[in-house]
């Protein structure tokens, strides 16, 4: 049974649990079962934060302390983070942790899995202190980090679980070996895609059609149909159901807003509407999601 105290939210905070089908799917595809991401998230000034799981997480739990303080219990020891300190927590290890209570920690988090969590191995259940030098890259790791939770935020195509499966790898390379953490490039391509799911986001609480997106990046909506299908292998309107039931599990996960409230916010006619679609994508009704979710964040 997880003890968990928490404050109302946390100003700023932020987090993303992909549903199970999702992980089901990252076990199977080639490269994201080597290293997977299955929860993200961002607190800041995270006061009175306090988890304590007795049996354990199903996923190995990073979690980086970016300012503030706090405390982990893993293995029978106790450790204090602070800034710019990390700490894993093995997978099935029982374990707690909270932020201090004068000075409460921001914390950058990612619940991971996958057949080659072993090579990070001699990170894993220790303390990891980066101390400062002009090689630190404090900021190049948390662009990283963002890196992974935007691409996440823009949906579950097989080539954003991918990339941010190399990212994750990235990432705690960064954290194994610091003194080969030089160089990160980050370029980005300003494509017709990109543009098209930039769109969407912005009319996730609009109603749109596939000739308002098509027209917003000067295409035809059949010819755009076709990219965006080769690319992110789903139609557009799909792709835009699949974004508009994420910021569905955002208002479940960090709002006090009605089922109702949040259906009619994102455009669907009737609660039963929206409840059909979720259930459709996630698999659960969003009653249960915004309980069973809400338990799995950090």
């Amino acid at each position: 049974m997880e003890n968990i105290e928490i404050a109302e939210g946390f100003k700023g905070e932020k987090a993303i649990v992909t549903p199970y089908n999702i992980r089901e799917y990252q076990e199977s595809n080639e490269i994201t079962r080597q290293l997977y991401v299955t929860h993200i998230g961002y607190y800041p000034n995270a006061k009175f934060h306090f988890r304590r799981r007795p049996e354990g997480a199903n996923e190995n739990i990073l979690i980086y302390c970016e300012k503030g303080r706090g405390w982990i219990e893993c293995g029978d020891e106790r450790y204090t983070l602070s800034e710019n300190q990390a700490f894993i927590i093995p997978a099935g290890e029982s374990h707690a942790y909270g932020a201090d209570t004068r000075n409460p920690w921001s914390i950058y988090w990612i619940h991971f899995k996958g057949k080659n969590v072993y090579m990070f191995s001699s990170i894993i259940g220790r303390q990891l202190v980066i101390k400062e030098s002009d090689n630190s890259r404090y900021n190049d790791r948390i662009t990283l980090f963002e890196d992974m939770y935007q691409n996440l935020a823009m949906g579950y195509n097989p080539e954003n679980l991918e990339y941010i499966s190399f990212c994750l790898m990235h990432f705690l390379a960064s954290l194994k070996y610091l003194t080969q953490f030089r160089e990160i490039k980050n370029v980005r391509v300003d494509d017709v895609i990109q543009q098209s799911i930039h769109y969407m986001k912005d009319n996730l609480e609009n109603k749109i059609t596939l000739k308002d997106i098509a027209d917003a990046v000067g295409y035809s909506s059949s010819h755009l149909t076709t990219l965006f299908s080769q690319r992110t292998s789903f139609s557009p309107m799909v792709y835009y159901n699949q974004l508009k039931i994420q910021r569905a599990c955002t208002f479940l996960q960090f709002s006090d807003l009605k089922i109702k409230e949040i259906a009619f916010l994102l455009g669907y006619y009737d609660p039963f509407h929206f409840s059909n679609s979720f259930i459709k994508e996630m698999g659960i009704t969003p009653k249960e999601y915004r309980k069973r979710y809400k338990e799995e964040l950090v």
